[in-house]
């Protein structure tokens, strides 16, 4: 006998919008499952000792019944036709590299047409996508129409907030849009966690991967290099940090904008890094300290045309517009 305390719509939600998440299917469906199962099956009640040992068929039961019964206590009656079920196993196996049980995972019967009941207007990307993938015709023609992400073709690692906030900033202006493109950044948080980041993606994912590195990043490169496949691609940065990239007239605007009464030429010295530049200005002017993540967003708010496309970011952009199943790995130093 089985006794269900029901999810409540927010966790339904939750559970739904992590489900959908770029993430490796075992480990988001696993945890995702076995907190449903802790937290709402009353009877039998597992340990998570116990969980640990469960076969995936009999944890996907469990967790489908959950969900389906949660549904149907907040007077859902949708019937599932298992379209969405489908898609969602062919892109996750499309995408990455499954073993047979992660593959029992997604072979399950969640009621997603009902659970699309419960999303609202202006919903994340990933739930806007599983909106559409039970009325597409053609999901990719309709990440181009909605700018959806998903299905995700090509995934860049880059080192840092930086970069993630302003390069499909970049491509946009450039005529190239990302979430048009399937195109899914990371920030992995230095360049050690790159060579970690690439490792591990590396082996899970069947797609392109487009590394972006800073000028010092030279060992981690050769750390990186004998796990290369033959579609994935590297660009060194030419000019040191992401940041060094920007044009001056950008940087000028940004500041000029933010900052008042700061000529920045003038804290410019020869082979100085545009970060000690921005870090002396914020301390010269009294400022709290120097911040990437915000600096970024300051910059993304004054982009006005492709003028502000540097030369390098151009190419940047460009390589990774190109980059599908090449057979050579391509390295700009």
């Amino acid at each position: 006998m089985t006794k269900i305390k029901p999810l409540t719509k927010e966790q339904l939600l939750i559970a739904l919008d992590r489900l959908t998440r770029f993430k490796n299917p075992e480990i988001k469906y696993l945890r995702v499952f076995k907190e449903i199962l802790t937290g709402n099956l009353m009877m039998p009640k597992f340990k998570k000792t116990e969980l640990d040992k469960m076969p995936y068929e009999r944890i996907r039961n469990l967790a489908q019944e959950i969900i389906n019964f949660s549904l149907c206590k907040l007077n859902i009656k949708t019937e599932n036709d298992g379209l969405i079920n489908q898609r969602l196993y062919e892109y996750e196996t499309n995408t990455f590299n499954l073993n047979n049980d992660t593959e029992t995972l997604l072979k399950n019967n969640i009621n997603y047409k009902g659970c699309l009941e419960l999303i609202g207007e202006n919903p994340v990307l990933n739930l806007k996508w599983l909106q559409h993938l039970s009325i597409s015709k053609d999901i990719t023609t309709d990440r181009e129409n909605y700018s959806l992400r998903w299905p995700v073709e090509k995934v860049i690692i880059a080192e840092g907030i930086t970069e993630e906030t302003l390069l499909p900033e970049f491509a946009r202006i450039a005529g190239y849009d990302f979430d048009k493109n399937g195109v899914y950044i990371i920030s992995a948080g230095g360049k050690n966690q790159v060579v970690k980041l690439f490792y591990k993606l590396s082996k899970e994912l069947k797609i392109p991967i487009f590394i972006l590195m800073d000028n010092d990043a030279e060992e981690n490169f050769k750390e990186i290099t004998p796990r290369l496949r033959p579609f994935d691609s590297v660009h060194i940065l030419k000019c040191g940090e992401f940041e060094d990239a920007l044009p001056l007239e950008l940087m000028n605007r940004t500041l000029a904008n933010t900052l008042k009464n700061i000529s920045m030429p003038e804290f410019v010295t020869a082979k100085t890094s545009m970060v000690k530049i921005l870090e002396e200005i914020f301390r010269h002017k009294g400022m709290h300290e120097f911040k990437k993540s915000e600096f970024a967003q300051m910059v993304k708010e004054n982009l006005q045309s492709e003028k502000d496309i540097s030369p390098e970011i151009a190419e940047i952009i460009n390589k990774i517009k190109q980059m599908s199943a090449i057979s050579k790995v391509v390295v700009d130093n």
